[in-house]
């Protein structure tokens, strides 16, 4: 149940509450219910492990803010990245959800004002009497100004409008994460399709030469120095390496409407000429694992909802206090029209009013055990983030380390398998080894290029994936302030 007080004051019979009361009232001080906030600490390793004994051969020396793909320097990479940002549609939905989340900030702040309304009504009615006479009907009309605000004694509304404020910074680095991650996507499909384009300038090479091959075996079965099965492995090694060139157009297809999601394209209306692939596959430094939490919009997403959970607290706790709120209305009430708006006809009304729950089921501090319990759920997921972070940069680095060994060695074994298939080629041309050796030897020169393309590949997605684990040149200050949330 609820207890209320009020005072009203009516040109007749009124009673008014002494200035000094009122002057109480106004200078009331609010005391805000709830525990501060203050950011918990989260498992931070001192330097990265998969660093030590390994110094990249190509260092990029710093990361370019915004902009982090020009590191490949590639202009057509360069145009894709920026339409991202204009045209996905992942990063409309983001974008409107900030709108919405700043939105929700003005609402929680609209408490902080008082409401006022203006009514007007007319009435036509006829009242009982108690002699048994029928009474004439008699028609009222009233006007009435009204004011209400709702004084913020133990700060309920400044902890909704904090949590408001937090969930609209969270929703900011959730637009950015959506941003990176969208540019990510992109920077890493652009490299498998440029693979690609090298991978099938490769066989079209490979066919070349097998289709020469060809036809120097198949002079040579004519010649009689040569059996037929010569020409039939061949023919049916060319017809394979042809089979493999299609194929890798068919993958290329696929990659290239994913592209074009990606920048909010129809798939039929866009398309990338093929293009040499760039070698330069940079290292990003990683810095201070201490950095990395000032890095990631991720990071800063679920430290605000800390915050924001935070607040949640102290709104669930203040139900545990009386509201006050102050009402004043002026008006007027007249049976006819024409003297509505008149001195004899008015009338007001000013005064507290105070309500507290007395008995609620436990309902509130089952509310507060509710709020609290969401906090330590945002601080276990915040640490949660964090780890995951920490445990993508290290398989990163690890992979652009391995794989950079790797590469070495790959080329080595390419370089190799090259000039294997040429002295074997030329043995087979004098008779001295039969028609297999050749085509195993140019098997594997082959699968050794593919191999390499492979790697190549695998050390440019993981530079990729090792800048958007670094946060892409994001920084926590790139976060709105509170000020900047709350301007309209």
């Amino acid at each position: 149940m609820r207890t209320t007080a009020m005072t009203a004051a009516r040109r007749t019979g009124h009673w008014a509450i002494r200035p000094a009361a009122m002057a109480a009232l106004a200078l009331l001080v609010a005391c805000t219910v709830g525990p501060d906030y203050h950011r918990p600490l989260a498992p931070t390793p001192a330097a990265y492990k998969a660093l030590k004994g390994w110094q990249p051969s190509r260092p990029q020396a710093a990361l370019p803010r915004g902009a982090w793909w020009s590191i490949y320097r590639d202009p057509v990479l360069d145009r894709l990245e920026r339409e991202v940002a204009v045209s996905n549609q992942t990063l409309k939905a983001a974008a409107a959800a900030y709108r919405q989340s700043r939105a929700l900030v003005a609402e929680a702040r609209a408490a902080y004002f008082p409401v006022v309304g203006l009514s007007g009504a007319g009435t036509r009615a006829q009242a009982a009497a108690s002699d048994g006479l029928r009474r004439a009907p008699a028609t009222t009309y009233d006007l009435t100004a009204g004011a209400s605000w709702q004084v913020d004694l133990w700060g309920r509304i400044a902890r909704t409008v904090e949590g408001q404020v937090a969930n609209a910074q969270a929703s900011a680095a959730d637009l950015a994460a959506a941003t990176l991650s969208a540019q990510g996507a992109l920077a890493a499909d652009y490299f498998t399709l440029r693979v690609d384009d090298a991978l099938e300038g490769l066989l079209r090479q490979t066919v070349k030469a097998y289709a020469r091959a060809l036809q120097i075996t198949e002079n040579q079965y004519r010649a009689g120095t040569a059996p037929p099965s010569d020409v039939v492995q061949a023919k049916a090694q060319l017809a394979a390496t042809r089979a493999q060139e299609i194929d890798v157009g068919v993958q290329r297809a696929a990659i290239e409407d994913a592209i074009a999601a990606l920048i909010g394209k129809p798939a039929g209306a866009f398309s990338l000429a093929p293009a040499p692939l760039a070698l330069w596959v940079p290292v990003v430094p990683p810095g201070l694992p201490s950095a990395l939490l000032q890095r990631r919009p991720d990071i800063a997403a679920a430290e605000r909802r800390m915050a924001a959970a935070n607040a949640g607290i102290g709104v669930a706790e203040s139900a545990f206090f009386p509201d006050l709120t102050l009402s004043a209305s002026y008006g007027y009430s007249s049976t006819a029209l024409s003297k509505l708006i008149q001195a004899p006809s008015s009338f007001w009304s000013l005064g507290p009013a105070l309500a507290a729950t007395l008995l609620d089921g436990g309902l509130r501090s089952a509310e507060v055990q509710a709020a609290k319990a969401a906090y330590a759920q945002s601080v276990a997921n915040y640490r949660e983030t964090v780890l995951t972070a920490f445990q993508q940069v290290e398989n990163y680095l690890a992979a652009l380390r391995i794989l950079s060994r790797e590469a070495t060695a790959q080329a080595a074994a390419v370089a190799a398998s090259r000039e294997a298939e040429r002295l074997i080629f030329n043995q087979y041309r004098a008779g001295t080894v039969a028609y297999t050796s050749v085509v195993t030897e140019q098997a594997i020169a082959l699968g050794n290029e593919r191999t390499a393309l492979a790697v190549l590949q695998n050390r440019l997605t993981a530079s990729v994936a090792l800048i958007e684990a670094l946060g892409g040149g994001w920084r926590t200050r790139d976060l709105p302030s509170a000020t900047a949330v709350t301007r309209n």
